[in-house]
């Protein structure tokens, strides 16, 4: 069994790659190609939590991901931490381990991106992200893969972050970064908006989003806090990333359905049935479109059953 570390992941798991491996993991689900439970939560208090999440891939064998997410710990390094721990199909054996907070920060915003080219349109070019994690981070670098982007806007609560990663991401992309004094400013042009905050209680509102948006509902990964009110979830075509798992813990569906704004009926297909072409997705110019990110064992055992094969390319899972 080989131990892969956070350096490893990073200088492996190439966005672009990375992409590609979420759109066919996530095809693969909504095709009924992989098995999965709902992931488990203990909810430790104080906004901290502790996830195991457990499941099976064709061509990528099996295992889980037990991950700890404590958002107070983004200011001294990452919010998501954890192992991934992989196992081959055929004989049963474990083979590997790895950074799941790196995997994790990495195929969140490259699912994000394989999405954002299924459903925005093709002309959009101006993204506005919230937040200032690890997430706003990769989703600056992800996106930028799938549409031609003019610009970026950021906001985030506090202003010293925001300028510090600002300037980080304009460094590494070359693109001009705006910062955005409020969420409803930051998304006022936005073509694609990215929501990757720890906010408890809805942020952004309907009446503040443009027709023809495209948003990655990514900041809550769990039933309890939302990012967007029940008015924006209502008016938007809902696309979840496992159906399954949204129905039982996306929160900002199940505020909308609670406040009787909307049914199960309001949850689309998978993304992977849109990217399958067995759904449709964006049907015209000015529909808003969200995909929700919950996130799912499949992203992360193939990304990990990739990085195991980079590194022992004769001994892959099957």
């Amino acid at each position: 069994m080989i131990v892969i570390g956070a350096e490893e992941v990073a200088r492996r798991l190439d966005h672009r790659i990375c992409i590609g491996l979420m759109r066919d993991a996530m095809i693969a689900l909504s095709e009924g190609r992989t098995q999965q439970l709902l992931r488990g939560i203990i909810d430790l208090g104080g906004g901290d939590a502790f996830g195991v999440m457990p499941g099976a891939m064709e061509g990528a064998g099996f295992g889980a991901k037990v991950v700890s997410v404590f958002p107070s710990a983004a200011a001294h390094g990452r919010s998501h931490q954890g192992a991934i721990l992989l196992f081959d199909r055929e004989t049963g054996a474990p083979v590997c381990v790895i950074d799941a907070g790196e995997v994790t920060a990495i195929r969140t915003a490259c699912a994000s991106a394989a999405a954002t080219d299924a459903l925005a349109r093709a002309d959009a070019r101006r993204l506005a992200i919230l937040g200032t994690g690890e997430q706003a981070w990769q989703h600056a670098l992800a996106i930028r893969h799938v549409r031609p982007l003019d610009g970026i806007v950021l906001w985030g609560r506090s202003a010293e972050k925001a300028q510090a990663l600002a300037a980080r991401i304009a460094e590494a992309t070359s693109l001009p970064v705006d910062i955005a004094s409020s969420p409803a400013d930051a998304v006022r042009d936005a073509d694609i908006l990215c929501t990757t905050t720890a906010a408890r209680e809805p942020i952004l509102h309907s009446d503040e989003v443009a027709d023809g948006t495209h948003i990655n509902l990514v900041g809550s990964s769990r039933a309890g806090p939302v990012e967007i009110d029940g008015a924006l979830v209502r008016r938007a075509r809902f696309f979840p990333d496992h159906r399954e798992g949204v129905l039982a813990q996306g929160a900002e569906y199940l505020k909308a359905k609670e406040a009787g704004l909307i049914d199960e009926a309001h949850v689309l297909p998978e993304i992977g049935a849109v990217f399958a072409g067995t759904a449709p997705g964006r049907r015209h110019a000015g529909e808003v479109t969200i995909y929700k990110s919950l996130g799912s064992i499949v992203q992360d055992l193939a990304s990990a059953a990739y990085l195991y094969r980079q590194s022992r390319p004769d001994s892959a899972p099957r």
